[in-house]
């Protein structure tokens, strides 16, 4: 039953057009062949779920908000996305490790591609589950492309660790963001997730303001130096041959001597 409903759900969305900009029942019933009680009860069920939107005090709806936001993800993640994951994707299978590309929605990151590594010893986060920003390294390499005025307006009261590692104050986040900006990357370890290590990179697309984290995580106590140097060198590789085509003004090569 569900699926029939997102398929009749799909073919109400193919109705839009640029000359079609809002339907009725008796669009649909014109369109589709829907029979007229059908027809009104789903663009009920789709305006419920936030899919649609009625235009004003009219019977006539219209995509939402959601729907335009959708849009939007889709048109970034055809471009910066896909370059970025093909990037991790390169990486993690070279060292083993798993990797993420993340995006952040204003203090938490969201990871929206995994590749999991091969070794016995896997770190997996699940693809949408929301961590905070300032506490993981996908977070900080985005938060680092901000001015620091703008991260405090983010983080405006005091901020909640949620371990000894992460961040305890606003002041000590600003502190490593000017870090990874001095260095082009940024480290995690046993922070949002226990006995996890992760660095990341970032690069954005100037064009539609869009930037993602390229992110390798690993089990802490067995990473080793030599592995960590390969991941920096290779994600920051990688997002560089990005930032190139995106011609990002904010990318940091990284640093041959990091700072402390």
């Amino acid at each position: 039953m569900r699926m029939s409903i997102l398929l009749a759900a799909a073919d109400v969305l193919r109705c839009f057009s640029s000359n079609r900009h809002d339907v009725t029942v008796t669009d649909l019933v014109t369109l589709l062949g829907m029979p007229k009680s059908n027809a009104s009860r789903l663009l009920r069920t789709m305006r419920d779920a936030g899919m649609l939107e009625a235009v004003g005090e009219t019977k006539r709806y219209r995509p939402s908000v959601l729907l335009h936001q959708a849009g939007q993800v889709y048109r970034f993640s055809a471009s910066l996305v896909d370059r970025g994951d093909a990037v991790v994707a390169r990486v993690a299978g070279d060292i083993g490790h798993t990797g993420y590309i993340s995006v952040r929605h204003g203090i938490d990151i969201v990871g929206v591609t995994a590749h999991p590594g091969r070794h016995a010893l896997r770190v997996v986060t699940a693809i949408g589950e929301r961590i905070s920003a300032f506490a993981s390294s996908t977070g900080r390499a985005l938060l680092a492309r901000l001015p620091d005025d703008e991260i405090r307006r983010l983080y405006p009261g005091n901020i909640v660790p949620p371990s000894a590692t992460a961040p305890q104050h606003v002041d000590e986040l600003l502190r490593r963001l000017a870090v990874v900006r001095a260095r082009g990357y940024a480290e995690s370890e046993d922070e949002a997730v226990r006995g996890v290590g992760a660095i990341s990179v970032a690069v954005g697309d100037p064009a539609t303001g869009d930037a993602v984290a390229l992110c390798i995580s690993f089990p802490a106590a067995t990473a080793t130096a030599e592995e960590r140097s390969t991941i920096i060198r290779s994600l920051s590789e990688g997002a560089a041959a990005i930032a190139a085509v995106t011609k990002d003004p904010l990318f940091v090569p990284v640093h041959p001597s990091p700072v402390e």
